[in-house]
């Protein structure tokens, strides 16, 4: 029963971080990257999907991105999706292959990104936080039914208080390899 709450634990924490490391995925960094694309939505035969599904996004070299449609027809709204997405790219088009050249960061866009990162990590945190409680809880309904004595309520609480440590210095340092992302030129 114990032993349950605490693997829950771990895999609802380790969610978090897989959540974390997808939204930084999103962050756009100096160097090009397919992922920088993932979130960017087309329409392909009537339904809306990831970019990745109408065509093949690859690096062409440290700064340019290469999306080859799958379909000649769908060039156009591909990179009208690129266009109006929230990246600031400016795709150019040469047959059915779309190039997206990355503008350099300028520093003033470097630190607004370096506080959006933080704010992510401070949202995994808090997410993390948050199962602790739940967890904790969870524990001390059994404690108060008699389930479990208070010296294994105890110990199962400095359990998961040391499962949230380990998942929060996690945290800290998938963000902190992030920041430094954005600080290379």
């Amino acid at each position: 029963m114990l032993e349950d709450i605490k693997r829950d634990t771990r895999v609802r924490m380790s969610k978090s971080l897989e959540a974390l490391t997808r939204e930084l995925a999103k962050i756009r960094t100096g160097r090009a990257h397919p992922s920088l694309l993932e979130h960017v939505q087309v329409e392909y035969y009537g339904s809306m999907v990831p970019i990745s599904q109408a065509a093949n996004v690859t690096v062409e070299d440290a700064r340019t991105l290469a999306v080859t449609a799958w379909d000649k027809n769908m060039v156009p709204i591909i990179e009208k999706a690129i266009l109006t997405s929230d990246l600031g790219l400016n795709p150019n088009t040469a047959g059915n292959v779309i190039r997206i050249p990355l503008p350099p960061l300028t520093e003033e866009r470097r630190v607004e990104l370096g506080k959006i990162v933080h704010h992510e990590g401070e949202n995994a945190k808090i997410a993390i936080r948050n199962i602790r409680r739940d967890a904790n809880h969870n524990v001390k309904e059994l404690l108060k039914e008699k389930e479990i004595s208070e010296d294994e309520d105890r110990r199962t609480e400095q359990d998961i208080q040391q499962i949230t440590n380990t998942n929060i210095e996690k945290v800290d340092e998938i963000v902190a390899v992030k920041e430094q992302e954005l600080l290379e030129f």
